[in-house]
């Protein structure tokens, strides 16, 4: 049985019994304090916690999910995957324990014929909680399963809560026995190996609190609305069902696993170690598609982070496997031709996502060969040096710094016949795991509880009336201070204020929040920032700039009027940007995140390469001319499937309801989806000035404009500037550019022959300073201070200058100088010197331990370097010492 036909069972059997079925939410999580959505219940926290009503007593849904904290399992065992999809049927306020469990046997157990997916009642075992008796008397008396079958656990595994004060509930998992080859008999209380979990029913009855640990928290209460949440597992379910071994064989993932096999020209099943890395490389290139399908990119940090990661791991496996040439032009294929039945966007964009992974292969590639090259210098000097162990903290350095996996690493310098210090390695990395542990943990105690706007969402949507009007009267609803809600707030405090209606624009879709006030009865409010803390409600930061603000007191909205003017330009510009991009580069110059404020936008698209000036002048052209055109800008509310049949741009990566409103420019010129504020007409937006281009990742480039009387100030600018410098220089405008470079180049003669002056000034000096020599025995020692320098170059010049004037003769010569407050010494030494036992770098490091710094190099010419200039006297002295010795 197809993986797809499973969900599709599933999902036909729940709406069968009057669920309804909604879309996956994005794997870009709403919740502010997750990257991803990494478990099925995620997206429905807003339903069960009742902050937001759900649109259904009774839903279900298949939801994509992303899961990395397990991410040295993958490949190892059958059931951990990055990528997973959970099924889930959920009830609120509707059916509960009965209902639950009924519908989860009669799918499992029901005839393939029927609609079922065919389990054998044999073959399944459920675990229910400790004192969970009513669950236990269903399974047994009203399912009829034997009640050896049935096991009872505790809180660490049968007792689900979010982890914060709020719901909880028992719940009962539903197990598969593989059988005796798989582990020992006993039930899933003895091996959950060989018992399988598939299915899990949460009954959310408890409102738990004084939560100290995973089991340990007070239940203290029941909730009001008792809730049913479950989640079934599509890729275990689907690996059972296809009777393969793990996840990484179903139809959805093996075909790329097929794929490095071919390309490695090994065979799977033959190798461990080869077989963990196929699977590795499987799951991780259906997680880089599905991520990169929802409009991640790949970075240095957040989500960007964890999809690079992935993407490199996938790269780093398949030359583990010894396929050293590009990958992902072949496994991308393999993937999306697995996943395109059941996620056609795939297909839809697949210029783009390919184009993305393709363009962080190449990088990384760069990263790899830069890295080996770094690690072989590392590998010979630690050779040189007579010891058999990379030090650890060498290994880290290029793991952090440059993206060099430690795997490959071990690999390479066992090839070396050396050892890694793994030990001081895996402490740098813990150092860093718990840094970023702290930075997230922090990060969670500055995001306010959303459960504290539950109440407020319930009394409705904020209704928005900013389309048409700049002023309103509304009620306040609901004060928070400091995350918690209050009756009122005071002149002086900063707090959230929600209304019931408002014209004052909550940041969403690039757009920032407006500005303006609020006023009512002996009160006047500062708008601070404007958002949607959840979905339908609209919170605004406020500061009390006079009396008091107490809730049910009437408002007023008022925005500022020209800064909503200059946001809708710049909004409207960045459509009009947008299309004379697809204009110009062609339809894979797809939008990948934007910025509009009054008077500015920031513009991220999918492109690979830098804009040639021509490029950049060409789509500056086309954009104004729209706007020179006067285009008709208008808008309409229609459902998503009529917007993207009518052309609309659905934009990579954002999220849609089933009602949307579309923006037209000039027709179907520009035709997107889009929330945000505009204006009547192109012609209002008066003028586009691009003035930047550059790079913010290996696929996407960014573009920025100044718009309407900013662009204007801009190019007046830049004619005052061009006006002086052609009054300056008595040139010409025309002429102008060939003045500046006539300049330049002199300037660079210039500079050349002072160069060449100040170099024959140093020359002559040396002679003069080698006088000065020290007899130590049979060595000759120079010590002289420069005083002030321009640069460590000035002083390594005479240093290694004084040195070569004793010829054969052994020579050390010591040299000094300061630049920016800073003492430097360089050490030059002479073969003779050397034979003696001077060697430069041990010389550079004890004259910087004086100075009060550090230092090193070769054994020819070394350096260090402090921060005490007065100590110089006294470096100079250790290394007399130090030679005396030798």
């Amino acid at each position: 049985m197809k993986t797809a036909e499973i969900a599709q069972r599933y999902l036909s059997y729940f709406e069968k019994n009057d669920h309804l079925i909604v879309p996956s939410a994005s794997l870009v999580s709403d919740d502010p304090s997750l990257l991803f959505t990494v478990a099925g219940m995620v997206p429905m926290i807003p339903y069960l916690t009742g902050v937001v009503p759900a649109p259904h007593s009774r839903i279900a849904d298949l939801q994509k999910c992303i899961r990395t904290n397990d991410i040295e399992e993958v490949g190892r065992t059958a059931r951990h995957g990055t990528f997973f999809q959970m099924l889930g049927n959920w009830s609120f306020g509707d059916y509960f324990k009965e209902g639950a469990i009924r519908y989860a046997w009669e799918l499992l157990t029901g005839s393939e014929s029927d609609g079922g997916l065919g389990f054998d009642e044999k073959d399944l075992w459920v675990t229910v909680f400790e004192t969970d008796d009513e669950a236990e008397a269903i399974w047994r008396d009203v399912i009829g399963l034997k009640p050896e079958r049935i096991q009872r656990l505790g809180r660490a595994d049968n007792y689900w809560n979010t982890g914060q004060p709020g719901p909880g509930g028992p719940d009962s998992e539903i197990f598969f026995d593989r059988g005796p080859a798989y582990g020992q008999d006993g039930g899933p209380a003895v091996d959950d190996n060989r018992f399988l979990e598939i299915w899990n029913l949460v009954f959310m009855q408890d409102f738990i609190d004084n939560i100290r640990g995973k089991t340990e928290f007070d239940i203290v209460g029941e909730l009001p609305m008792k809730n049913i949440d479950t989640g079934m597992g599509l890729e275990r379910v689907a690996f059972l069902k296809q009777g393969v071994e793990n996840m990484y064989e179903t139809d959805q993932v093996r075909p790329v696993l097929d794929r490095a096999v071919e390309l490695s020209g090994l065979r799977y099943g033959a190798e461990h170690a080869d077989d963990v890395r196929f699977r590795v490389v499987a799951d991780h290139v259906r997680s880089s598609l599905m991520l990169l399908s929802d409009g991640v990119r790949p970075s240095n940090e957040g989500r960007g982070y964890i999809l690079r990661r992935l993407m490199r791991r996938t790269v780093r496996s398949m030359r583990l496997l010894g396929v050293d040439e590009p990958v992902f032009p072949e496994l991308f294929i393999a993937s999306k031709e697995a996943m395109k039945s059941a996620y056609p966007i795939l297909e839809q964009d697949w210029a783009q996502l390919s184009a993305a992974a393709n363009a962080e292969e190449e990088t990384f590639r760069r990263t790899l060969d830069a890295g080996s090259t770094i690690l072989d210098l590392a590998l010979a000097d630690t050779k040189k040096s007579g010891s058999e162990t990379l030090k650890g903290s060498e290994a880290f350095l290029l793991h952090d710094t440059y993206g060099f996996p430690i795997d490959l690493t071990l690999e390479i310098a066992e090839e070396a016949g050396l050892n890694v210090d793994r030990v001081a390695f895996d402490s740098l990395m813990q150092e860093q795991r718990s840094r970023a542990k702290a930075d997230a943990r922090n990060r969670k105690r500055q995001i306010a509880d959303v459960s504290v706007y539950g109440d407020l969402r319930a009394k409705g949507e904020t209704a928005f009336l900013g389309y048409d009007e700049l002023e309103a009267s509304s009620t306040v609803l609901g004060i928070l201070v400091d995350g918690q809600p209050v009756r009122s707030a005071a002149e002086g405090q900063v707090a959230e204020v929600v209304l019931a209606e408002t014209t004052l624009y909550a940041e969403s879709g690039g757009q920032v929040a407006d500005k303006g006030v609020i006023t009512g009865p002996g009160y006047a409010l500062e708008v601070l920032d404007v958002q949607r803390p959840v979905p339908g409600l609209i919170s605004h930061t406020v500061e009390v700039t006079t009396g008091v603000v107490s809730i049910d007191a009437p408002a007023t909205t008022t925005v500022d009027a020209a800064n909503r003017r200059a946001a809708r330009q710049a909004h409207s510009a960045t459509h009009l940007v947008h299309a004379a991009l697809r204009d110009t580069l062609g339809k894979t110059a797809t939008q990948a995140g934007s910025l509009n404020r009054a008077g500015y936008l920031r513009f991220d698209f999918s492109w690979g390469q830098a804009l040639s000036g021509d490029t950049k002048t060409e789509i500056e052209e086309i954009a104004n001319r729209a706007v020179q055109d006067g285009l008709e800008v208008t808008t309409r509310i229609m459902s998503l499937d009529d917007a993207k049949a009518a052309g609309a741009m659905a934009l990579f990566g954002e999220k849609y309801g089933s009602t949307v409103r579309m923006v037209d420019i000039g027709g179907a010129w520009s035709r997107e989806l889009c929330a945000g504020t505009h204006v009547a007409s192109s012609a209002e937006i008066g003028l586009i000035n691009l003035v930047g281009e550059s790079s913010v990742g290996a696929s996407n480039r960014r573009v920025e404009a100044l718009v309407g009387a900013d662009a204007f100030r801009e190019f007046a600018a830049e004619r005052a500037l061009v006006s002086q410098l052609t009054s300056a220089l008595k040139t010409p405008r025309d002429q102008l550019t060939e003045r500046v470079a006539d300049l330049a180049a002199q300037l660079k003669a210039a500079e050349k022959r002072i160069a060449q002056f100040e170099a024959a000034e140093r020359a002559g000096r040396v002679p003069a300073i080698a006088q000065t020599a020290t007899s130590l025995g049979a060595l000759q020692f120079v010590a002289h201070d420069l005083g002030e320098v321009g640069g460590a170059d000035e002083v390594r010049e005479i240093a290694t200058g004084v040195r070569d004037t004793f010829g054969s003769a052994a020579a050390v010569a010591a040299i000094s100088g300061v630049a920016n407050g800073r003492p430097m010494v360089v050490i030059a030494t002479n073969d003779s010197a050397r034979a003696q036992g001077a060697k430069a770098g041990a010389l550079a490091k004890i004259a910087a331990g004086v100075l009060g710094g550090g230092g090193g190099g070769r054994d020819d010419v070394a350096q260090g370097g402090g921060s005490d200039a007065a100590a110089l006297p006294a470096a100079f002295s250790a290394i007399e010492q130090e030679l005396r010795r030798a």
